[in-house]
């Protein structure tokens, strides 16, 4: 990806250390060195993931001393709400076909 291309949503999230990091400020605002120490990987490397979210405006950080102090920045979520939102309407369909086939096959199973 170049310098010019940026993340989005759904890029961001792919990762399940992405996610776990999203998890984890949502609970609270954070430091790049507490949030290393919820994984088994360098600070370098949970760095490069919080890029990842920032770069999708998941996350921000703000200087405070010589830390950067990162929170969730959650509103770019409403566009994966909306997305399976729509998706939710198969899911639904689908569902109600199997409750009715199960319903059926109990019924049949009784007489």
């Amino acid at each position: 990806m170049s310098a010019a291309e940026k993340y989005d949503v759904f890029q961001a999230i792919a990762d399940p250390t992405r996610r776990e990091v999203l998890h984890l400020l949502a609970t609270k605002e954070r430091s790049i060195a507490e949030i290393t120490t919820h994984f088994d990987m360098s600070r370098t490397a949970i760095a490069k993931h919080l890029h990842v979210l920032a770069d999708a405006e998941l996350v921000s950080g703000t200087k405070v001393g010589r830390e950067k102090i990162y929170m969730l920045q959650p509103e770019p979520l409403t566009e994966l709400k909306q997305w399976l939102a729509f998706y939710e309407q198969f899911w639904n369909n689908k569902l109600t076909k199997l409750k009715y086939v199960v319903e059926k096959e109990m019924m049949t199973d009784t007489e």
